[in-house]
C-alpha cells in the first residue's frame, strides 16, 4: 500500500493557481470502466483543486433535451473560461460509445466515424486556442472490479451501485470501443493508471498533471509577443465582388408579387423541417449598410416566432472574452427542428478581429479550419447550414449612410464605427474575400449577393433558402 504523497498534493494546488493567474483554462479527463476506481481518484484530484474555480462535470446518459442539439453541445455549454479548470468524469467519449452502441440518432444524422472526427477536431480547436487538455483512462483488472462489486453488494446502502455497476457492464462495450481511442494517434495523449493500488494511482494523477501544467507554464514564459499586422496585401483587387450592380435588381412592382409567395412556402418549410427534426442555419455577412437586417425580417416575417431565433452578434462581453471565440455561439445553435438566424457571426474572427488587430495573425489564420470544423459539426447534427454574404459598391454604401443621417428614424442604426470601418473598405474586402474562399465547403456553402438593390437581394437569398430546404426535405 502507498500512501498518497503530501507533496504531490500541495504541488498540483499551487500549479493550479498559477495557471489561474495566468488565465490558462484545464480540462482534465477522466475514463474508465464501471468499478474501477475513477470515481476515488476523481474525488482526490477534485479535493487537492480549488473549487471556487473548479467543476466536475459527471457525463449521464443523454436525456430528451439532449437529443434536440448536436453531439457535443453539453460540452460546449459547460467549457471553463480563461483559468478555471473541468473535471470531466467520463467525458465526450463515454457519450460517443454510449451513443454508438445503442444506436442513438435523433442528433446524429451521419457516421459514426464521423462524430469521432469530431471529437479530435474539438479537441485540437481547443488547445490550438490555449485550452490544456490532459487524459487519463483507469485500468483496474476484472478480479479487482469483481471484489469492489461484491464488497457493494454487502452493504445495503450501497448495493444500489453495485446493481447500477452490473448492468453498466453489461449494456456497453466500453473496454474495447475505448482500446480504439486509447491506440488511435492524437494531438492530446492518454495516461494510462493501474488502479490496483489507491496511493500509487493517486500520486501517477498527481504527478502526471504537475508536469504538464509546469511545462505549459514554461512555454507560455517563453513566448514571443505575437503578430497582429493582418498580414494584408499591397493594391488587392477583388474578385469575388466585381458585379455589374445595374443587372442585378428587381423592380418594386414584381417584388411585391414574387415575396408573398415566396414567404409563405417558407412557413410551409419551417414546419416540414419541425416535423422531420432539421434544424436549419442561416448565417448573413456582408458590408455595413449592407441590408443583413432587411434580408433576414423577409424569411422571417410569416414564420411561427416559436420554432426561431434572431442572434444578433455585437462585440463580446467581458464573459466571452473569456471564453474560446466559438463559445458564444455553440451555446445558441437552434435545436432540431428549428431555425436560427445570425445577424453577422463566428466570422469576426477572420473579419473585424483580424482587421483591427484583435485576434494575432496565428488565431485567425488558424480560424478558418476551425470554423470550417465547427460547422461540420453542426451538419453532422442534422442541421442545414446556408451562408450569405451581402455586397453593395462603396457608393452605395455612402449613399445609405447618409440617408440614415437625415432620418431621425434611422440615426439610431448609424454609428461612428460605421464610419471608421468605411475608411477600412480595402481591407474589409481582402479579408471577407479571404473568408469566402477558406470557408466555402459544400456542407455549408457561402452565397455572394449583390447588394445594391435590396429587392433583388431578398428575393435571391429567400429562394437559395428555400431551394436548399426542398432539397434536403426530398432526401428525408
Amino acid at each position: 500500500m502507498v500512501d498518497v504523497d503530501e507533496a504531490l498534493e500541495t504541488r498540483i494546488g499551487e500549479m493550479a493557481r498559477k495557471t489561474k493567474e495566468m488565465g490558462i483554462p484545464l480540462m482534465i479527463v477522466i475514463e474508465g470502466p464501471p468499478a474501477s476506481g475513477k470515481s476515488r481518484l476523481s474525488n482526490a484530484l477534485y479535493m487537492a483543486l480549488d473549487a471556487k474555480y473548479t467543476d466536475f462535470m459527471a457525463t449521464r446518459p443523454p436525456r430528451d433535451i439532449d437529443l434536440r442539439y448536436p453531439f457535443l453541445q453539453r460540452y460546449w455549454n459547460h467549457l471553463p473560461k480563461n483559468g478555471d479548470i473541468n473535471i470531466h468524469f467520463r467525458s465526450w467519449y463515454a457519450q460517443y460509445i454510449d451513443y454508438k452502441t445503442r444506436n442513438i440518432r435523433e442528433n446524429v444524422r451521419t457516421e459514426y466515424v464521423d462524430i469521432k472526427q469530431d471529437i479530435d477536431n474539438f479537441e485540437e480547436m481547443l488547445m490550438n486556442n490555449g485550452y490544456e487538455i490532459i487524459k487519463f483512462y483507469v485500468h483496474t483488472s476484472e478480479e479487482v472490479r469483481s471484489r469492489h462489486i461484491e464488497k457493494l453488494k454487502s452493504n445495503p446502502i450501497l448495493k444500489w451501485k453495485a446493481e447500477e455497476f452490473e448492468e453498466q457492464l453489461d449494456e456497453v462495450d466500453y473496454e474495447n470501443e475505448m482500446q480504439h481511442f486509447l491506440d488511435a494517434p492524437t494531438g492530446c495523449p492518454w495516461t494510462v493508471i493501474d488502479f490496483e493500488d489507491k496511493g500509487e494511482a493517486i500520486n501517477t494523477l498527481f504527478s502526471t498533471i504537475i508536469d504538464r501544467l509546469e511545462a505549459r507554464v514554461e512555454d507560455e514564459e517563453k513566448a514571443d509577443e505575437p503578430e497582429v499586422d493582418g498580414a494584408f496585401s499591397e493594391g488587392y483587387e477583388a474578385e469575388f465582388f466585381d458585379f455589374d450592380f445595374e443587372k442585378e435588381k428587381i423592380k418594386k412592382k414584381e417584388y411585391k408579387k414574387i415575396l408573398p409567395g415566396l414567404q409563405e412556402r417558407m412557413r410551409e418549410i419551417q414546419f416540414e423541417l419541425y416535423e422531420k427534426k432539421i434544424p436549419l442555419v442561416i448565417v448573413y455577412e456582408g458590408m455595413d449598410a449592407a441590408g443583413k437586417g432587411g434580408n433576414i425580417k423577409r424569411i422571417r416575417e410569416k414564420l411561427d416566432p416559436t420554432g426561431y431565433t434572431v442572434n444578433a452578434t455585437g462585440a463580446p462581453t467581458d464573459i466571452e472574452l473569456a471564453h474560446h471565440y466559438l463559445w458564444r455561439f455553440a451555446t445558441d445553435v437552434p435545436r432540431s427542428g428549428h431555425i436560427g438566424f445570425y445577424d453577422r457571426s463566428w466570422y469576426g474572427r477572420v473579419l473585424v478581429e483580424r482587421i483591427e488587430g484583435f485576434a494575432s495573425n496565428k488565431e485567425w489564420n488558424q480560424a478558418y479550419e476551425e470554423i470550417n470544423d465547427f460547422e461540420k459539426s453542426l451538419y453532422n447534427s442534422g442541421a442545414i447550414i446556408l451562408k450569405f454574404f451581402l455586397s453593395l459598391d462603396k457608393d452605395e454604401q455612402l449613399e445609405r449612410f447618409e440617408d440614415r443621417q437625415d432620418d431621425p428614424e434611422k440615426q439610431w442604426k448609424l454609428t461612428d464605427e460605421d464610419w471608421r470601418n468605411r475608411e477600412k473598405w480595402n481591407l474589409y474586402v481582402e479579408a471577407s474575400e479571404d473568408m469566402i474562399r477558406r470557408t466555402h465547403t459544400a456542407h455549408a456553402p457561402w452565397h455572394v449577393v449583390a447588394g445594391n438593390n435590396k429587392k433583388y437581394a431578398r428575393i435571391t437569398a429567400l429562394r437559395k433558402v428555400i431551394e436548399a430546404c426542398e432539397a434536403r426535405l426530398e432526401k428525408e
